[in-house]
């Protein structure tokens, strides 16, 4: 900020400052290097600022340029102010630096040419009408593109709307495009607003001004197992030059293109994935699609494998991929006519025609034929069945014991029966009693209902069985297994139970024919008006003696509940026999009376053994009376009055009887006790003088044995104590032998040893000589053989000089000179030689052995 207070400003160069005349009122640019002294009527408004300098490749925009004249001058009205473009803008690139005027203002600080790279460009806009270098005319509103590599220098009536990138397209790619307005592509084909196309041509592909890029797509890769399922968005011609109109459907597969990629007009609705059959699939396409290239609506078309095909738009599978029927020996199919046709047997089917086949073969049926079921052969023991039921005259049949299987008018039945009675069939009767109230709580069994019902009838048990079919019933007795036909029901069985008999309280199916027994609880009444409560157990069986015969048989179940029967019936009689006895009497003759009204009496006027029941053949046996108990409570009391008197009477006789033995058995223990008291005393003197007798004799023995111990054990010690010195001297004697023969051992060792070692060294001295003996002979030899005969000769022959050179050259230390008259002993004379060179043997210092 300027300091106003200053007068005198020192502008250096490059500089400028704006000076406001406040008398003109006029402000003017003073430029740098300058001393500028400020009138008091001056006022330094702006800087000292810098020049404005832009390098090269920069630019700057100036807001409210100066005007300048042909010449490049600045423009000055008549008050000595310059003109400036008001509202105007002014692109500067690079110059010598430069000023600001007073009025202009710097709207962009220096920035850098937008430089563009190949594959790039920038979408231009006319702000205002101009006329471009080549003569090209732009209107407001005009888009153009200016496309890399190149700098881009800008000017004031285009704006920069946007840098655009090349979108590249690799292989299976394409671009799709979308115009923004009319427009030429970049082929040459015009384009109207909202027009889209495809461009599938590999490489860099930058947009024009009018062009914006949707989308990139990539194509759809087609295999010998995809295909591409297609929809056209409005009548055009595919790729493939095939016409398609709108909304139609077509398949694309590996043989039309290897990759397709799909144009603005058609759509992907998906990828179809091939159907694959072997040789034991078939498939059933519904809608197939005719030779003609349309569906043929509600027809179906049977395909066997081994096949590969793909589904065409609007085909489906009816069942999806299915596998033929294979049929073994035990098997078959039920067919059924749906559409009329002629079979392989040249056999004319209606619809509606129902007909099996049987294996062992493997079928395809057509589509006229619709599989109902596959049916199996059910395998059945003699002991087993089956319900099968005629589905043309309804007829119903069991077949039992043999393997069967089910044509086509036959179904299984299942047969229906009571919840008790199932429950029943699966209870052994022999085991636990069927009660009412547990046969309620149980759940119903898993029972397959087509099934023949059989039941096992135990030994000594009968079953009714009716049919109602016949409206006649049969009694199967065991052991035996009865099987229910169709129409046939086990007749079920109520009987009493319980302590008193309470009617309806077992459940069953199976009559035991007994022997057995029931036991019952009722009440009876005296003459005297006693009330007493009576249980009775009655043995009882049927008589089987006449089974054979169907009406005999039948009897058995004409009483649905002879238990209770049979108990009411024997309760009537004991009552009626006890109501004319007093209560004495009936107490003392209780089971004669209550035998004697079962029974009743024969023409001798004896009790009968049996009580024969005609209806139902049933027999009592026998009468076992387990209990009588008063009802009321004095004859109660009076009874236990009684009783515990005659208990009272019994127990003091027996008292009295059992104290008069006692005290008898009592005395005899006493003279038994006495008597052998005093033979215990006199045992015990004759063991006294036994004892005194052995105490002498003890004394004795033992004041002699102790002094010929003592006596004896003296000696014993001396003979030890001599054995002992004769064993010390032997072992020290053999201890100075053994030390004797160890130490001349060691000393033979060691000489040993020595004699082994100067052995030793006699021989490596030897050998030692041997070896410098021949290394001189073969030293000699070869020297003389270096020199050669002639040499020596000629040397022999030569002067001293000569022979003088002629040793010094055999390297020979000493000499000997003779005239050849004197004989000399060389032998001794070498011996004398070479022992001055042998070394001395070293002696043997025998006081270096150690002991």
């Amino acid at each position: 900020m300027t300091n106003q207070n200053n007068s005198v400003f020192r502008i250096p160069p490059y500089y400028f400052i704006h000076v406001l005349d406040l008398n003109e009122n006029v402000t003017r640019l003073i430029i740098g290097p300058k001393t500028f002294v400020k009138q008091d009527n001056e006022k330094v408004v702006y800087g000292p600022e810098k020049m404005i300098i832009i390098p090269p490749n920069y630019y700057c925009i100036v807001e409210n340029p100066v005007l300048r004249d042909d010449t490049n001058n600045v423009m000055f009205d008549k008050n000595n102010s310059v003109l400036l473009a008001f509202a105007d803008t002014e692109i500067r690139f690079a110059r010598e630096p430069f000023p600001l005027y007073p009025g202009e203002i710097l709207k962009q600080n220096i920035t850098p040419l937008r430089i563009l790279p190949a594959n790039s460009a920038l979408r231009l806009k006319a702000i205002l009408d101009f006329e471009e270098e080549n003569g090209e005319k732009r209107v407001a509103g005009d888009e153009w593109l200016f496309e890399g590599p190149g700098t881009y220098i800008p000017r004031k009536e285009v704006s920069v709307e946007e840098q655009i990138r090349a979108t590249t397209i690799k292989p299976n790619q394409a671009i799709r495009l979308r115009a923004r307005k009319e427009c030429t592509d970049r082929n040459g084909k015009e384009r109207v607003t909202g027009e889209e196309w495809v461009v599938k041509k590999n490489g860099a592909y930058l947009p024009g001004a009018y062009e914006e890029v949707v989308s990139v797509v990539d194509a759809y890769v087609l295999t010998e197992k995809r295909a591409l399922h297609m929809r056209s968005l409005r009548t055009f011609t595919d790729d493939f030059g095939k016409k398609r109109l709108n909304g139609e459907e077509w398949l694309i597969t590996l043989d039309d293109t290897e990759t397709h990629i799909p144009s603005v007009y058609e759509e992907v609705v998906g990828v179809v994935d091939v159907t694959t059959l072997s040789s034991r699939q078939y498939a059933v396409i519904l809608d197939p699609i005719g030779e003609d290239g349309k569906p043929q609506l509600g027809k179906k078309r049977l395909v066997k494998g081994e096949k590969s095909f793909f589904l065409q738009p609007g085909e489906k599978l009816e069942k999806g991929i299915q596998d033929v029927f294979v049929l073994g020996e035990d098997e078959g199919l039920i067919l059924k006519c749906i559409e009329a046709f002629e079979d392989e047997n040249k056999q004319q089917k209606s619809p509606g025609d129902r007909w099996m086949i049987k294996g062992p073969t493997d079928y395809v049926p057509p589509v006229e034929v619709e599989v109902v079921t596959r049916r199996k052969a059910i395998p059945l023991d003699e002991n087993e069945g089956i319900y099968v039921r005629d589905i043309k005259s309804g007829k119903v049949r069991a077949i039992v014991g043999q393997t069967y299987m089910l044509n086509q008018d036959e179904e299984l039945w299942e047969k229906q029966l009571m919840p008790n009675i199932e429950k029943l069939l699966i209870r052994n009767p022999l085991l636990e009693a069927a009660l009412t109230e547990k046969l309620d709580k149980e759940s119903l069994p898993n029972r397959n209902k087509s099934r023949v019902v059989s039941f096992r009838v135990p030994h000594n048990g009968a079953v009714q069985v009716y049919d109602y079919k016949e409206k006649k019933a049969r009694v199967v007795f065991g052991p035996n297994l009865v099987l229910l036909g169709p129409d046939e029901q086990f007749t079920q069985l109520s009987l009493s139970g319980g302590k008193p008999k309470i009617p309806n309280k077992i459940k069953s199916i199976c009559l035991l024919l007994g022997p057995d027994f029931s036991t019952d609880i009722f009440q009876i009444e005296t003459a005297d008006h006693a009330r007493l409560s009576l249980t009775v157990s009655y043995n009882w069986h049927f008589d089987t003696s006449k089974i054979n015969d169907p009406k005999e048989a039948a009897k058995l179940f004409n009483v649905p509940d002879f238990v209770g029967d049979a108990c009411k019936s024997i309760s009537s009689r004991i009552r009626g026999a006890v109501a004319s006895k007093s209560f004495d009497f009936f107490h003392k003759n209780s089971a004669r009376i209550i035998r004697e009204s079962v029974f009743g009496l024969d023409e001798n006027k004896k009790i009968r053994k049996e009580f024969y029941f005609e209806q139902n053949n049933l027999v009592i046996t026998s009468i076992d009376i387990q209990g009588v108990e008063p009802v009321d409570q004095r004859t109660r009391d009076s009874l236990q009055k009684s009783v515990q008197l005659a208990i009272e009477i019994t127990t003091n006789s027996q008292e009295a009887t059992a104290k008069h033995e006692a005290e008898r058995a009592e005395q005899e223990a006493r003279g038994k006790l006495e008597r052998q008291k005093i033979l215990d005393e006199a045992e015990a003197e004759k063991a006294r003088r036994a004892l005194l007798e052995l105490q002498a004799l003890s004394a004795a023995v033992e004041s002699t044995g102790q002094a010929k111990a003592e006596a004896q054990s003296r000696a014993e010690a001396q003979k030890i104590e001599g054995e002992a010195a004769v064993e010390q001297a032997r072992l020290k004697a053999d201890a100075a032998k053994i030390e004797a023969q160890s130490e001349l051992e060691r000393l033979t060792h060691a000489r040993n040893a020595e004699l082994g070692y100067v052995r030793e060294q006699n021989e490596i001295e030897i050998s030692k000589q041997t070896q410098l003996s021949e290394v001189e002979v073969n030293k000699f030899k070869k020297m003389v053989d270096a020199i050669g005969a002639q040499t020596l000769r000629e040397m022999a022959t030569a002067g001293p000089d000569l022979q003088v050179k002629m040793l010094q050259a055999l390297g020979l230390q000493s000499t000997l000179i003779t005239d050849g008259s004197n004989p000399i002993n060389l032998f001794n004379t070498a011996n004398g030689l070479i022992g001055n060179f042998s070394p001395k043997k070293q002696k043997h210092n025998p006081e270096d052995d150690v002991d």
